[in-house]
Formats: C-alpha cells, sequence, structure tokens
C-alpha cells in the first residue's frame, strides 16, 4: 500500500506521515521539528564496520566485520588492523561484531569484543562469543587475550549472532558484569523459549567469565546460569538508559522489530507471540501477539525497519528537544530514527538522514557529546553527527 514522506527544509530529515502494509515504512507517532542536523565524515574506506567505541586523544576503535580491528586516527586515518585477535568465523552476518572500551580502560586498557566463534578441534558450526584483551601502550595489538563467553550449542548457520555488549552498572556504577545479546540463529528459533541452551537470549556474564550468583536461573536444574532473559529473535542494539537500566532491541522477521527493558527472568516471547509474519507472508506459529507469562515489546516496528546500534543522548550539544532521545539506525530503510520518550513509552519518532542512503549499523554517544555512525558498506564510513 502507498505511504507518503513529508520532507522539511533539512536535507538530512525525513519525516514519515502515513504508512500500512509490509514493505512500506512505518509510520511515525509525532511530526515533532528537528534540528538542520548534517552528518560530517570522520573516517572513511572501512569494510562492513560493526561497532566504534572510543580511545583517548580523539582516537577510535573500529571492528570491520571481515575480521578486522583498526585504531582511527582523530584525523580519520586508518592504521593497519590490531594484531592478536581470536579466530573469528567472517561470512553471512557472521565475523567481528560488537567492541566496548572497559570504564576502566584508562587505568586497564581493557576491551570486549564480540563475535562469530568457529568450532575448534576440528569440530563445525560457530556460534557468539565474547572475549576479553588488552589493548597495547602502542595500538597495534591485543594482549592476554581470554574468550570469556562461548554460546552454546555451536550450529551450521551464518544468521542471528546478536553481539551487543553493555556493562551493566548499579546504584550509579559499573558492577563488574557485562550484558551480552545473543540472537537464535534463525533456524533455531524454537531454542529461544528453552532454557538449556544461549539461543534467542540475553546473558549476564562477570568480566572474567564468572556466573553472577544473582542471575535469575542459577541453581535452576535445566537451565543454563549465564541466561537473565530469553525468549528473543536477533538482538542488534543494547544501551543503558540515563538512569542505568538496559534498553535492547532486536529485528522481528517481517515486521514485529521491538524494543524492550530486559528484566531478569522473564520471558519475551520469540517466536510464540510477535507482530511480525513470515517471510514472504503468513502467520509465524499461531499468529498471536500476546500470551500470559510473556512480555509485550515497549515499542515494535510494524512493518520492520532492520534496527541496529542504539543510543540515548544525555549531552546538550544538540538543544533541549533531542536530550533524552533514543536514537537507533536502520539498515533496511537507511536512516537514523529519533525515537522520542515519555518515561518508557514512545511519543514520536524522527527519520534523519534518509539523503545518506547507507545502511546505519551503529550509533554511539561520543565522550565529546556528539553522536557518531558506522554505515554498513563495502566501503563503509564513520560520521559525526553535527548540529547548525
Amino acid at each position: 500500500m502507498p505511504f507518503s514522506i513529508v520532507r522539511r527544509s533539512s536535507a538530512a530529515m525525513v519525516l514519515i506521515a502515513i504508512s500500512t502494509g509490509f514493505g512500506a515504512l512505518p509510520a511515525a507517532h509525532a511530526q515533532t521539528a528537528a534540528a538542520p542536523v548534517k552528518a560530517i565524515p570522520v573516517a572513511q574506506g572501512l569494510e562492513n564496520p560493526w561497532a566504534v567505541a572510543f580511545l583517548p586523544e580523539g582516537r577510535f576503535l573500529v571492528t570491520e566485520r571481515p575480521g578486522r580491528l583498526r585504531v582511527v586516527e582523530a584525523d580519520g586515518r586508518l592504521n593497519p588492523p590490531v594484531a592478536g585477535l581470536p579466530a573469528v568465523a567472517a561470512g553471512g552476518q557472521g565475523g567481528l561484531l560488537d567492541v566496548v572500551l572497559d570504564s576502566g580502560f584508562a587505568a586497564n586498557r581493557t576491551v570486549y569484543v564480540c563475535y562469530a566463534e568457529p568450532a575448534g578441534g576440528g569440530g563445525s558450526g560457530n556460534s557468539t562469543a565474547l572475549a576479553r584483551a588488552r589493548l597495547s601502550d602502542d595500538r597495534t595489538r591485543l594482549e592476554d587475550v581470554r574468550v570469556i563467553f562461548s554460546q552454546r550449542p555451536k550450529v551450521a548457520s551464518s544468521l542471528h549472532f546478536g553481539c551487543r555488549i553493555v556493562e551493566a552498572m548499579k546504584d550509579g556504577r559499573p558492577d563488574s558484569t557485562l550484558f551480552l545479546a545473543l540472537g537464535e540463529r534463525y533456524h533455531r528459533m524454537q531454542d529461544a523459549q528453552t532454557l538449556d541452551n544461549h539461543h534467542g537470549k540475553l546473558v549476564r556474564v562477570g568480566k572474567d567469565g564468572s556466573v553472577p550468583k544473582d542471575n535469575p536461573f542459577v541453581g535452576r536444574p535445566g537451565a543454563l546460569p549465564e541466561i537473565w532473559s530469553y525468549g528473543h529473535r536477533n538482538p542488534q542494539g543494547a544501551t543503558l538508559g540515563p538512569d542505568g537500566r538496559l534498553w535492547m532491541h532486536e529485528h522481528g522477521p517481517q515486521g514485529g522489530d521491538e524494543i524492550n527493558r530486559p528484566q531478569p527472568g522473564r520471558n519475551y516471547g520469540w517466536p510464540v507471540i510477535t507482530y511480525g509474519e513470515q517471510y514472504g507472508g503468513g502467520p509465524v506459529g499461531a499468529g498471536i501477539t500476546a500470551k500470559e507469562g510473556m512480555e509485550q515489546p515497549l515499542h515494535h516496528w510494524t512493518p520492520s525497519i532492520a534496527p541496529s546500534g542504539m543510543a540515548f543522548l544525555t549531552s546538550d550539544r544538540y538543544g533541549p528537544a533531542w536530550k533524552g532521545s533514543l536514537f537507533v539506525g536502520s539498515l533496511k530503510f537507511q536512516f537514523l530514527n529519533r525515537v522520542e520518550l515519555s518515561g518508557t513509552r514512545v511519543v514520536g519518532e524522527e527519520r534523519l538522514l534518509g539523503d545518506l542512503r547507507e545502511r546505519i549499523r551503529d550509533v554511539r554517544q561520543g565522550p565529546d557529546g556528539y553522536l557518531y555512525l558506522l554505515t554498513d558498506n563495502a566501503k563503509g564510513r564513520l560520521l559525526r553527527l553535527m548540529p547548525p
């Protein structure tokens, strides 16, 4: 069915006015005016970049999905790939994916990387894994690399790795644990509803790979103790809200992308309940959107925008109207989505940067208060979003 696009004076902003039917853009809740922002290239020539972290002195640490980790200088120069990565299974949606710096990086130089891990010892299949390492003083290699979590079981799939990392907070301070969002590997969707595997789960582990004693399924027979919540599909965005609580979004099938705030032990429904449908049409399972004991999303996009990357804006760089907004990249429709919130309720959306025509993979707020984006292309870019 048709949809219409309203363009304001800024070429960087696209607001969606009306949308119906799968395959069209979803409708915005409210059409609020946006600052005429502009995306300024910081670095170019990155091959399918997936995540960016911020190093001291204006440098950036960027992952490239084929299996490279690069330091980008403040002037945009790309350094040779950082040595010392663990083995990466690059292919399909898999490869080197997320990267975050430890909150104590200034003292310990610890980084965490999430990636598709091949089976060792002549085995088959792959899974999502999380490793920690020390970035050398000269930023050329990873040292003391240690895999602290491997998704179980490994399967033969190149899809739905999830793979976003968030350092958890408690009472306003890092609590020495990490959240890791995991996909259900596409062909194993029913695994998302059982607790004897890590497919379609959000897990929480200590920075040393240990299991936190207060995880919700510790001591439960038949349940893997790393699990925090379950019933997820393919989460590619996760971040802490201004209050320190975790927010996460996940891909639906054809529609039904979700925003959730995962609570310990809760079931988020996939594939039993969803607002999406099968690719090509037809219901998923019984075609229901609600069931007792399963959580409703805070928000869903139907049809799908294919979300990736996620950040709250806490700075004043773009004026008071944007402060506190949630920003999400769209791979499918190639825009940056600003989500306006009242508490946990979505009250408006703005589609920005539609003129880029590039898949937006990651969204982060930098230490300078600006928003930074990665575009997922064979010649991807790191961009800084500038206000007037």
